[in-house]
Order: C-alpha cells, then structure tokens, then sequence
C-alpha cells in the first residue's frame, strides 16, 4: 500500500516564524517546504505537484503579498488547501479565496496542525 505523503509549503518572510513553523510540522510527520516571497512560493509549487497544503502570511515582501498569492494558488492549483495568517491585519472573508482559511497570529501550533488535518483528511 502507498502512503500519501502530506507535503506542506510555508510562505513567511520572517526566518524565525518560518523556522519554527517547518520544525513544528516536520516533526508532526509532514513533508515542509519553505519559501520567503509569492514569487519563490510559486516556483516551488511549478516543481512539487505533492504540495497539498500552502501555508501563507499576508504581508511579505515582493511581486504580490499572501493574499495574491492566495488567489493566484486558487486559480493555478486549486485542490490546495490554503491557510492565510496575520498578526496584523485581518481581511475581509470577501477578499480571501474560495475555500481558504484565516488564522490571526500568534496561534496555537497544535490547533493549527489539528484544522490543517481537518481539511486534508
């Protein structure tokens, strides 16, 4: 029997919070990728087709901010589950992608692996 792997891109631009965040999931027995920007986000989503799960900020720096990247997931690769957090802004459910999540920063780990899991079961 195959497993399926669960494979999980980060997208912060803080290296800390980022850092942390693939440390988290890697030891809960998820496959981490990480990027810094939309723009390297994207090229690693152009090469890991297994990405099942994109984690994002909403400020970064860049072409585009993580709701963009957001929308543009939607519409390139949209059996992606996408979480989009913040510890600044909370945006309006109108301006999030279909079937997206918000989580406001600073959140519980273990309640944001248990949603995550939730939604990729």
């Amino acid at each position: 029997m195959i497993q399926e792997t669960k494979t999980i891109l980060i997208v912060e631009d803080e290296a800390f919070v980022r850092f942390d965040l693939v440390d988290f999931f890697e030891r809960s027995g998820w496959q981490v990728l990480e990027a810094d920007n939309a723009d390297h986000a994207i090229a690693i989503l152009e090469r890991h087709k297994d990405v099942r799960v994109v984690l994002t900020d909403v400020q970064m720096p860049g072409s585009m901010d993580g709701l963009k990247l957001a929308h543009f997931i939607r519409n390139r690769f949209p059996p992606t589950a996408l979480f989009i957090t913040s510890g600044h802004e909370r945006p309006c459910s109108t301006t999030l992608p279909e079937r997206a999540t918000f989580l406001p920063k600073p959140f519980d780990h273990y309640r944001l692996l248990s949603r995550i899991e939730a939604v990729v079961a």
